[in-house]
């Protein structure tokens, strides 16, 4: 009796343990679309909340003026844009204009097209800890390329730790 109810206890903890890991995980997922959105229907007037057509009008104008390369992708998945190869704006207007969450119109875009929830933020390098000596090439490269900057002649790891140190007081602003 008592080992059942020790086993029974174990495995009710092992659930709440894993439901609070995929809560967690949920949290990151989506996370380019969570913020579009939310941004979106933060900036709708509230008489257009339940207006669909506005919301996909105002969309459309939004991705017009986005420049960060997550966004812009975000908004080319789904139609934002007069590029885009498909369209599933009416998908998310509607479900919004009806008060629908934003992370909940996130998962049913998810269902249609799952690039969109593959879409990542970078994150931005801490500067104050960072060990340049131990990035990869690939990393100092694209830290250059974010810069605008080129490296003529790097062929090894040490010419490019070399090049990133000369520059980044042009960029990284240090704190006292």
């Amino acid at each position: 009796m008592e080992l059942s109810l020790r086993a029974t206890l174990l495995s009710l903890v092992a659930i709440s343990l894993m439901c609070s890991c995929f809560a967690a995980a949920k949290d990151v997922e989506c996370e380019v679309c969570t913020a579009v959105l939310q941004r979106l229907y933060d900036s709708v007037p509230n008489d257009d909340r339940t207006n669909a057509a506005k919301i996909e009008a105002k969309l459309k104008k939004d991705c017009k003026e986005i420049h960060q390369p997550q966004e812009h992708r975000f908004c080319y998945y789904v139609g934002g844009l007069e590029e885009s190869a498909t369209s599933t704006i009416n998908e998310l207007a509607k479900p919004l204009s009806w008060g629908m969450p934003v992370d909940k119109v996130c998962e049913r875009l998810r269902k249609k097209d799952t690039q969109i929830c593959d879409l990542k933020y970078e994150k931005e390098l801490d500067w104050s800890t960072l060990d340049i000596n131990k990035l990869k090439v690939k990393d100092l490269k694209k830290i250059l390329g974010d810069w605008g900057e080129d490296c003529k002649g790097c062929a090894e790891k040490s010419d490019f730790v070399k090049k990133v140190q000369e520059v980044k007081s042009k960029y990284v602003k240090e704190e006292l």
